[in-house]
């Protein structure tokens, strides 16, 4: 657990400043300069991530509900409901994160 904490500390710390290293200088896009196009990486890396984090977070979701099922089969109803409502809300975050992909990627 503490190997992850620090992990999350260090990712963190990097993402506050490795932008300000790659900040740009003019208003030239990149493309326009024969530079590289670091928004389409990043977006392609911030899909990566959100597709992983989803894919994480529904194995998790659909793990517990199935237990939960398991244990207490007169529940299923209500289970299932929030199953769904909580898969919906996590594929949401993948949704929006391609929709801000496709935006900002022209």
């Amino acid at each position: 657990m503490r190997k992850y904490v620090w992990f999350v500390l260090v990712v963190l710390a990097a993402g506050l400043f490795v932008p300000a290293a790659f900040a740009a200088q003019g208003a030239a896009p990149a493309a326009a300069t024969g530079g590289v196009n670091w928004i389409a990486i990043t977006a392609g890396f911030s899909m990566a991530i959100a597709s992983a984090g989803c894919g994480y977070a529904q194995a998790r979701a659909t793990a517990a509900a199935c237990e939960g099922m398991a244990r207490n089969p007169s529940a299923t109803a209500a289970i299932r409901f929030a199953l769904i409502l909580a898969l919906v809300l996590i594929e949401s975050m993948a949704l929006y994160t391609f929709a801000t992909m496709f935006i900002r990627v022209k």
